[in-house]
């Protein structure tokens, strides 16, 4: 039982994590922010953590519930979700002033207002759609798809789901709250490179979740062949 339990705990950052890749989104972490005390960047690498557990966990759980309800297909969520990354992407590929904006406003906030507000300017962009994309989250919902129907496997699944998005979140944790690190090590050649290189694979990303959602959808139409 408790074989079974690590093994299901371990199977969600082992397919997560390198979709999510936080070690490679760490610069662009650390190039948003902007040069800011270490403590600040802690502080939101913290609450990006947080907010990526619990959209993990919110993913596997209800999201093939919600998406039900609202009668959204998942090829849907790819598409809307792919065209946000490569727009994402395209803006970090091109003029990162623009884009630097956003994220020091958020730093300022932090310095003057409660935690709220902090929460709240981190979810965007920083924890959706750049950490938790929408391949992260069509990922997880495929995850999530069979409850089990008895209550000792139903809560069993329940505490090696939050095992293994607690797992996912201490790493994006880890890796985020070292990204100034990350960036020195890296040097400045070194950094602009990789930011260049993360943007341009996260448009990329973003081109082929939408490709992916209009394939699906094509087929659920009947337009194409499977």
């Amino acid at each position: 039982m408790l074989i079974i339990f690590l093994k299901a705990a371990f199977l969600i950052p082992v397919t997560l994590l390198p979709i999510l890749n936080p070690f490679g989104i760490a610069p662009v972490f650390a190039n948003l922010l902007g040069d800011v005390p270490r403590s600040i960047e802690k502080r939101v690498a913290r609450q990006v953590a947080i907010n990526c557990w619990f959209m993990l966990l919110g993913a596997i759980f209800i999201g093939s519930h919600v998406l039900a309800f609202f009668g959204i297909s998942l090829p849907i969520v790819r598409i809307g979700g792919g065209i946000l990354v490569a727009v994402s992407g395209w803006r970090l590929l091109g003029d990162n002033d623009q884009d630097a904006a956003i994220p020091r406003q958020v730093v300022q906030v932090v310095d003057e207002s409660a935690d709220e507000e902090l929460k709240a300017r981190s979810f965007y962009p920083i924890s959706f759609p750049l950490t938790v994309g929408p391949g992260t989250i069509a990922a997880s919902i495929t995850l999530g798809a069979n409850t089990p129907a008895r209550l000792v496997d139903w809560v069993m699944s329940i505490g090696s789901a939050a095992l293994g998005a607690g797992v996912t979140a201490l790493v994006i944790y880890l890796c985020y709250r070292s990204a100034h690190k990350i960036v020195s090590l890296l040097g400045r050649l070194g950094t602009m490179v990789v930011l260049r290189l993360s943007a341009f694979i996260l448009l990329c990303i973003g081109i082929q979740i939408f490709w992916s959602g209009l394939t699906g959808l094509l087929v659920e139409t009947g337009l194409i062949a499977q």
